[in-house]
């Protein structure tokens, strides 16, 4: 996984990031290119598969938490 940043170190990374892409080789590219598509596939998704799993707007699960968690809600 990649290292984390914190939020304010990421605008100043990306603007390194599009700088340094600029100044490649034309024959880096595809390398380059291939190597963050790769990195890219491993990031994990958001929202995770599980949220949404109960139908609707979400009010129910906050008024009837007992009785969702008692069907065995998740599993």
């Amino acid at each position: 996984m990649w290292p984390t940043i914190d939020a304010m170190g990421a605008e100043g990374d990306r603007e390194e990031l599009s700088r340094l892409v600029q100044q490649l080789p034309d024959e880096y590219i595809p390398a380059v290119l291939s190597d963050l598509r790769r990195r890219l596939e491993s990031v994990p998704s958001w929202p995770p598969a599980f949220f949404g799993i109960e139908p609707g707007d979400g009010s129910r699960a906050g008024a009837d938490h007992d009785e969702i968690l008692a069907e065995g809600f998740g599993r």
